[in-house]
């Protein structure tokens, strides 16, 4: 992987740069759609050349039950078996890991983590599983992805010192395991931060993980429930201090407004369901205005059923161009499918083109303005 920097922003951290994989290059800040299971819900590729996606997220730990890594080795790799020619970036299933084990999980004793790795059953058929680091690198490798995450333990909001502790330093040791075993030159390891919302956790894990010098490095453990304000500090503790020539990635998250802070801070790469899946319920994102302050059309709405209008007449997305905001909400009350995928593509396309315009105003030295225009807006 090579990362450069194009332009920087002279009143904030922002920047925008280019990241070059085996599989082509995509600017920054990104977004990236999450494909967990070898597919962005609802949409084709061709769907998410159409909405300017450049790289996808998939997921290992998902993968690696369904269909499983053989099929997908045998399929010639993730990059052919799903269709998709561009750059691809897996996670190894950390999240899923502390998603089973919450509290609020349907059912918490699904997993056991233990310094070793995690055990947890199949929720395909209850079949017990033990996921390492070392096995997590092994199934990443025979993906064949092009950036690949080592697996990491997050923690719940709110969490006890002593666990976020324990969890960042469990982390540690198994990002230091998976570097050991990697084989693949073309493929890229990032180092993950975690330390729940405890700054000087965060340095800490920073600090030794600069010591193995990662191509990149990830904020995990972040959008779990702590709020932008508390995710901001967390960020702000540590992003300054990843190396200036390092991507830096914040995993999951999120909302246009985050998204928006987090750049302003320094941050280049994002991913988030919150496209597709609020496209899957009807909603619409546009820019913040008087009348939709959080940038949400809900379509659902009866105020909309004779409207003509397409969702946001400024976007030049395919669903926009071509229909109106009655029939999407015809569609689902209707309970068509083609409702859902209509939907997502439109929500895709103003993400990819909001960090478009994002990467433009830094590349005309005008972040700042375009962030706090954003942010009054929605205020």
């Amino acid at each position: 992987m090579f990362f450069k920097i194009l332009a920087k922003d002279k009143n904030t951290q922002a920047r925008t740069g280019e990241i070059t994989t085996p599989h082509g290059s995509f600017q920054t800040p990104v977004f990236m759609p999450p494909g967990t299971k070898a597919t962005v819900k609802t949409l084709t590729p061709a769907q998410l050349k159409e909405a300017k996606v450049e790289i996808v997220l998939c997921n290992a730990y998902y993968l690696s039950l369904r269909p499983g890594i053989e099929i997908i080795k045998k399929m010639g790799g993730l990059h052919k078996f799903m269709g998709w020619s561009g750059p691809i970036l897996t996670d190894s299933g950390g999240y899923q890991v502390f998603s089973l084990s919450a509290p609020r999980s349907k059912n918490p004793r699904l997993v056991r983590i233990t310094d070793d790795g995690v055990e947890f059953r199949s929720y395909i058929d209850g079949a017990s599983v033990f996921f390492t680091p070392e096995r997590v690198m092994e199934i990443q490798e025979a993906l064949g992805s092009d950036i690949v995450m080592p697996f990491d333990q997050p923690v719940p909001y709110p969490c006890e010192y002593e666990m976020a502790k324990r969890a960042m330093e469990r982390t540690i040791d198994w990002v230091r395991r998976s570097r050991l075993v990697k084989k693949r030159d073309d493929q890229v390891l990032f180092g993950i931060i975690q330390g729940g919302t405890f700054p000087d956790l965060r340095r800490q894990c920073l600090e030794q993980l600069e010591e193995l010098n990662f191509p990149g490095y990830a904020f995990g453990g972040l959008s779990v429930g702590e709020g932008s304000e508390k995710m901001k500090e967390a960020l702000e503790s540590t992003v300054s201090d990843v190396p200036d020539n390092k991507p830096r990635y914040l995993m999951g998250v999120g909302l246009p407004r985050d998204i928006l802070e987090a750049v302003r801070l320094g941050v280049d790469m994002f991913d988030c369901v919150l496209p597709t899946r609020n496209g899957r319920n009807s909603w619409g994102f546009v820019d913040p205005s008087s009348e939709m302050p959080e940038g949400i059309l809900r379509l659902k709405n009866s105020n909309y059923k004779e409207d003509d209008q397409p969702i946001d007449r400024n976007c030049g997305c395919y669903t926009c161009r071509n229909f109106s905001r009655a029939y999407l909400r015809h569609l689902f009350n209707s309970e068509e499918i083609l409702g859902l995928s209509l939907m997502s593509l439109h929500n895709l396309y103003y993400f990819e083109t909001l960090m478009e315009r994002i990467r433009e105003s830094i590349k005309s030295g005008k972040f700042d303005l375009f962030y706090k225009k954003f942010a009054a807006e929605g205020a």
